[in-house]
């Protein structure tokens, strides 16, 4: 980042950004020749129709190819480290997955699958979905994984919209010390979609399955072509290259499609930049193959850097085998969720004082807003001499808005910055861009990584009723968010979910921070419910083991919230459950439990990781105030 920004005769992060934002084609253009993109066609114009994010044209009659950048690298290093809870570990070095790679594109190609086809993963985090995915797209045809805790009808909603040529997919994975077989799901997803001409099974669990249950089910080893050579087809910018899914919590997902250049482009500059990854760097980010994560993770390749995998659950042997993991490989770079670091702490668990991280030069976090007081428990219990970076973006654009920047200080509770190239602003009701105040997120001008389109979308109608029908014009993300004066951004939590008691807009983030502040408290969540012809805050608590809801928490409870927020800020109603309701990915689902609450139902509980724990919200409209 310091070497750009002076390539440029900056000496301030925001005159760097600003010119990225008032010169995006020229900005775009050096962040291609800084990192090395390869066109094997040169585009003809950078970006045309500037005024229009939903129809810009970026790097016109440009050709190149994602998986060729992400290979790029030779020699014995390792490129991939993966460790299971289980203990099991495996290492590839950087011919060994060109090689690898290599072989299951002729297999590829054997079975058929030419450019624009679709290949699915129903896989662990584990090398053979990274392999199975550069194979594919190294070809042109598309890619989209789920990750196998899915059921039948998840993967179908998702998969069978696309209609893939080829399904690859595992007998099995472990989680929390379990070990569950695949094989029945995998054999009710074929015999439901029936383009898949070719399911690749991979021995994760164990070797020679016994695999007749599953039409068009071949081995892996059988399926992959020994000693092929290694070759790229290079396809346009905008061409298909992943097949993304948005939560599914409100009807069938929708399919998200991201081009080539726009993620090796975006993710690029966040990797090299905004977190100075390079060939030095081992990155580790807890992710699923059905989160965006892991596709931001598997990007890193292209800088160099290894990629260190977990599949399992972080919180085997009592929370601490991601740092068993970080210590034993040497992590530079740990990814993590906000909800993780916050367990981390009312676990009682220190890494820093358990294991040595010296390795350790940078903490990211995602999935939700991370509090103040996680700030503070991640430089006193993980490191002092580190950079925490909370970042902000989503599977709509692959990447972030808001991110971490090495050259800029780490502010408690602020997302240090908003990412080059990306014009974010905050805006009120009217459409006005406001500071330090709480609004609305959103993006003015084209960036390379909006979506391509969704999929089977005639005339864009779905596609420009998710984010341009707020604002005209303008990318609304769907954040309740402020900018503060030092330039950082605050989230306030999902807009959908906005509280407003009395006409007053507020924030879930607001509320989760001072109440898991309590010791008793393990996690929360808050919606609104229509009351007396207004709506009162109704506040569900998770509490540890052995604690009960009495009077004197409830009391505690508001008072946190009163002296820390406003009174607008107080529930209404206090309720103790026992879980929460999250989708795959580990996200409260703020939607589904008001809709519960207001006796509506769930479009789409096969979203959901735990659909069981919406019956706690049922039929509380019949109880007493709190």
């Amino acid at each position: 980042m310091y070497r750009f920004m002076h390539k440029h005769g900056f000496d301030r992060y925001d005159d760097l950004y600003q010119w990225s934002i008032d010169e995006s084609a020229a900005f775009w253009e050096s962040l291609c020749e800084f990192c090395d993109v390869r066109f094997d066609t040169p585009a003809t114009t950078t970006l045309s129709r500037p005024d229009d994010i939903m129809d810009a044209g970026w790097f016109a009659g440009s050709k190149l190819n994602y998986a060729a950048h992400l290979l790029r690298h030779k020699g014995d290093r390792a490129a991939i480290i993966f460790f299971g809870e289980n203990g099991a570990r495996r290492e590839l070095s950087f011919d060994q997955l060109r090689q690898a790679v290599a072989d299951v594109a002729a297999g590829l190609r054997k079975f058929g699958v030419v450019e624009g086809d679709r290949v699915a993963g129903f896989l662990p985090n584990c090398p053979e979905a990274i392999i199975a995915m550069l194979a594919a797209t190294s070809l042109g045809a598309t890619w989209s994984s789920c990750s196998p805790d899915f059921g039948v009808n998840g993967v179908v909603d998702r998969f069978g919209q696309i209609e893939p040529k080829v399904l690859f997919a595992t007998n099995g994975y472990y989680y929390n010390g379990k070990r569950i077989d695949s094989l029945p799901v995998v054999a009710g997803i074929v015999e439901k979609i029936s383009s898949i001409a070719a399911t690749v099974v991979s021995p994760f669990l164990s070797d020679n399955e016994d695999l007749s249950a599953v039409n068009t089910a071949v081995e892996w080893r059988e399926f992959a072509i020994a000693g092929s050579d290694l070759s790229f087809n290079p396809v346009d910018f905008d061409h298909p290259l992943y097949v993304m899914y948005s939560s599914g919590t409100t009807g069938i997902p929708k399919c998200i499609v991201h081009g080539h250049g726009g993620s090796l482009l975006q993710h690029l500059k966040e990797h090299v930049l905004h977190t100075d990854i390079s060939v030095r760097d081992r990155l580790f980010y807890f992710t699923t193959c059905g989160w965006m994560m892991w596709n931001w993770l598997v990007s890193a390749l292209a800088p160099g850097a290894t990629l260190v995998l977990f599949d399992g659950s972080p919180f085997f042997n009592d929370g601490r085998v991601l740092w068993t993991m970080a210590e034993h490989e040497a992590v530079t770079v740990f990814g993590t969720s906000a909800k993780y670091i916050s367990a981390l702490e009312k676990a009682g668990v220190r890494p820093g004082d358990e294991f040595d991280l010296k390795h350790v030069r940078a903490v990211l976090s995602t999935g939700s807003p991370l509090a103040p007081e996680s700030f503070d428990f991640v430089y006193d219990a993980i490191g002092e001499n580190l950079q925490l970076a909370s970042i902000a973006g989503g599977t709509d654009i692959l990447s972030c808005f808001a991110i971490g920047n090495p050259v800029l200080p780490v502010l408690r509770g602020e997302l240090q910055c908003r990412g080059l190239g990306m014009a974010v602003e905050i805006f009120d009701e009217a459409g006005n861009s406001i500071v330090q105040q709480h609004g609305e997120l959103v993006c003015t001008k084209p960036f390379p990584s909006a979506p391509v389109c969704f999929w089977n979308d005639a005339g864009n109608a779905r596609y420009r009723a998710a984010y341009f029908e707020r604002y005209p014009g303008v990318w609304a993300h769907g954040d309740f968010a402020e900018l503060t004066q030092q330039g950082g951004l605050i989230i306030h939590g999902r807009s959908d979910s906005v509280l407003n008691p009395g006409g007053v807009r507020i924030g879930t983030a607001e509320i989760y921070r001072q109440v898991e502040k309590l010791e008793e408290v393990v996690e929360s969540i808050a919606v609104g419910q229509n009351w007396d012809d207004d709506v009162r805050v109704v506040l569900f608590v998770v509490l540890r083991s052995g604690v009960s809801l009495d009077d004197n928490l409830r009391s505690r409870i508001c008072r946190v919230i009163r002296e820390n927020t406003t009174p607008r800020h107080v529930p209404a109603k206090i309720i103790a459950v026992a879980d929460i309701p999250r989708t795959k990915s580990g996200k409260i689902v703020e939607l589904a439990v008001r809709s519960v609450v207001h006796d509506e139902s769930v479009k789409n509980t096969e979203a959901l990781a735990n659909p069981e724990a919406l019956e706690y919200f049922r039929n509380i409209a019949e109880l007493g105030e709190a």
